[in-house]
């Protein structure tokens, strides 16, 4: 089996595992590059058809592009999509720096959304190499009801065994992606041919490694026009993947602290 294999089959496997052993599931599509290889693999592991919801957490402050590219799609897999709304950003705690207040919003969407509709697992394409909080995390990773997380109390995982029997109440995250890197993401995208949103492509010298909210995320340098030459890119540059969200470049607990309170 070629590396692209093994992961694949890793991550068929996580979902399968989640699908049998949790009652109300659903998937996180934040319809970037990371979460639409998830749903791609969903479809692999269960034969052509995503069996849970996909749902959306909704700013009303994605790019132009990502609204056209997510009514496509969801109509074209066959997805069983579900909008979650947002609060405005009165509501939500003013002593965050303001891009991570901004990006609270969809914490807060969260975890009302999930408060509505009963949903005892969710499926989120993060991935350990992406930011340092998200290298503390678990593949199958319980949550309090309120979907707040606690690094420091997490189950250990050996040899792919997974604790996924937990009491009633418990709120848990599933990330078939976590063994995953970037350049993982982009070459299996290439070999699969999954659709892409065009912004990820360098145009005027400048491209998105990572999509948000248009008013706190921001191209990078880049000459990079197709899958092959992003991949010789990532290969040598050092630029983090989040160098293009605010949010990064603020308060240093910033990103945890949303983390900690529910954020994808």
């Amino acid at each position: 089996m070629s590396n692209l294999d093994e992961l694949e089959s890793r991550s068929v496997y996580i979902l399968r595992e989640a699908f049998n052993k949790i009652d109300k599931l659903a998937l996180l599509w934040s319809l970037g590059k990371d979460s639409n290889v998830m749903i791609w693999l969903a479809r692999k592991a269960f034969f052509g058809h995503v069996p849970f919801p996909v749902i959306h957490v909704d700013t009303g402050k994605k790019f132009p592009e990502m609204y056209a590219f997510r009514d496509r799609y969801a109509k074209e897999w066959g997805l069983n999509f579900m909008r979650g709304a947002c609060p405005p950003i009165e509501e939500i705690d003013p002593s965050l720096p303001p891009a991570t207040r901004s990006a609270a919003r969809k914490t807060a969407g969260l975890k009302a959304f999930v408060a509505e509709h009963g949903f005892q697992g969710l499926i989120a394409g993060i991935r350990r190499d992406e930011e340092g909080t998200r290298a503390k995390e678990r593949v199958f990773s319980p949550r309090g009801q309120s979907g707040a997380w606690d690094f420091r109390d997490q189950p250990p995982e050996f040899w792919d065994q997974f604790k996924t029997d937990y009491p009633p109440g418990t709120h848990i995250r599933i990330h078939p992606l976590l063994h995953w890197t970037e350049v993982d993401i982009w070459r299996y995208t290439m070999r699969e041919g999954i659709p892409l949103i065009p912004l990820y492509f360098a145009r005027d010298g400048k491209r998105y490694r990572s999509l948000g909210d248009k008013d706190i995320t921001f191209p990078v340098a880049s000459t990079a026009t197709s899958i092959p030459e992003i991949i010789a890119e990532l290969e040598t540059t050092r630029v983090p993947e989040r160098a293009g969200r605010a949010m990064d470049h603020e308060s240093e607990d910033s990103f945890e602290r949303l983390r900690a309170e529910g954020y994808m």
